[in-house]
């Protein structure tokens, strides 16, 4: 029988290569290391690209309700509300503790939803606040806490490797082997779709309470702990008979208290709540 060798293209080749690499680091732990020294299936500009398709499907299903406020909008109100989240989240990033702080967007956009007391963010750096969240807060620090813990949740990559982890090598080859626009935006839909209720291990959210008390701590103006008052607002619903949908999708609110404090007090920061933030204005300008 005779056998024709058939030419093989430079994009299969590229391919071929990449699902070898991939295999190797399956079966040999042999991927390469990110800035946090953890070994990871994906480079830093894939988690760009799956992050920008996620955000672009999250951005469009609340648009579509309504829900997504713009920053741009004609309302000065919506906009004062904007520049003053953007603030908190630039003295985070200011500190030198976030390791992908230059690469990442570090976006952060309000979803107008009074019954969801939650946040998120995507691979990549984009991050989302519901106004029900924002309403049951009663400080600045408390909000620095939360965003902390999301912006520590996108530095440390947890999202990237829970999915890893749930969907294993085949989702990491439809992302990364599909050769079209399509393949990815199927992958980022599913992803959006599952993001608010995804539930981290609970070493990740440890991870993400400590880098928090981390980030806030070296600010030098906020509380260090301030989470620990997002977590016992939880744990007030949650005692009262009425808890939120949070609830279901994370670790109980009052080991974790325990826990920030007790990473605060190891460190030694700063547990007095930041002077003079015009919270309440805050608040007022998104009508809560």
């Amino acid at each position: 029988m005779n056998h024709t060798k058939l030419p093989v293209s430079a994009n299969v080749r590229q391919r071929i290569s990449k699902a070898f690499c991939i295999l190797s680091c399956v079966l040999l732990s042999a991927c390469g290391s990110d800035k946090n020294g953890d070994t990871v299936f994906f480079s830093i500009e894939e988690d760009l690209k799956l992050g920008q398709q996620v955000a672009k499907q999250v951005d469009s299903t609340y648009e579509a309700t309504g829900k997504l406020l713009n920053r741009n909008s004609s309302d000065p109100k919506i906009r004062a509300a904007y520049q003053h989240l953007d603030q908190i989240v630039e003295r985070l990033l200011a500190t030198d503790q976030v390791s992908y702080r230059e690469e990442f967007p570090w976006d952060v956009k309000i979803i107008k939803d009074a019954e969801n007391l939650n946040a998120f963010a995507t691979p990549g750096g984009h991050i989302y606040v519901f106004t029900g969240l924002i309403n049951k807060l009663e400080t600045e620090d408390e909000l620095a806490g939360v965003l902390g813990h999301e912006i520590a949740h996108a530095d440390q990559r947890h999202s990237i490797k829970q999915l890893q982890k749930q969907y294993g090598i085949s989702f990491i080859t439809k992302l990364l082997l599909g050769d079209n626009a399509g393949e990815l935006e199927r992958v980022a839909t599913s992803v959006a779709g599952h993001l608010t209720g995804l539930k981290f291990s609970r070493d990740y959210e440890r991870e993400a309470d400590e880098y928090s008390v981390l980030y806030l701590g070296a600010t030098n103006y906020y509380a260090c702990d301030g989470a620990a008052g997002f977590f016992q607002k939880m744990q007030n619903l949650q005692n009262s008979g009425n808890p939120p949908e949070f609830i279901s999708t994370h670790p109980a609110p009052g080991n974790r208290i325990q826990q920030i404090q007790a990473e605060a007090k190891q460190r030694g920061c700063n547990t007095q709540p930041a002077a003079n933030t015009r919270f309440q204005e805050f608040k007022r300008n998104l009508s809560l």
